[in-house]
């Protein structure tokens, strides 16, 4: 049996990298979202192993409306990506605040 603070120290060193990915990268906006994945994604391990451990199963319900919500969250970023390439040709996060609407 694995004990529980390995799950703890993998779910946080996920969400700590994923936190350096979107502080440390200010260019990229495609490694911005997928940094906000990978923290979302460690916040739904820590409802898994918390659900496990406590022998409930709403941690697990949890994840999914999480994973709904981050699933159109994702659609919508990709959109407005793709906007911005059509307007700009790039996708630097510079060029967000540049567009007028």
């Amino acid at each position: 049996m694995i004990p529980m603070s390995y799950y703890l120290i993998l779910s946080s060193l996920l969400f700590s990298i994923s936190l350096a990915g979107i502080f440390l990268n200010r260019k990229n906006i495609i490694i911005m979202l997928m940094s906000l994945e990978l923290m979302f994604l460690s916040i739904n391990f820590n409802f898994i192993i918390f659900g496990n451990y406590l022998n409930d199963i709403v941690g697990q319900v949890f994840v999914f409306f999480i994973l709904t919500v981050v699933a159109a969250e994702s659609a919508i970023g990709l959109a407005i990506i793709v906007v911005l390439f059509r307007n700009k040709n790039s996708i630097d996060v510079e060029d967000i605040g540049r567009l007028k609407g």
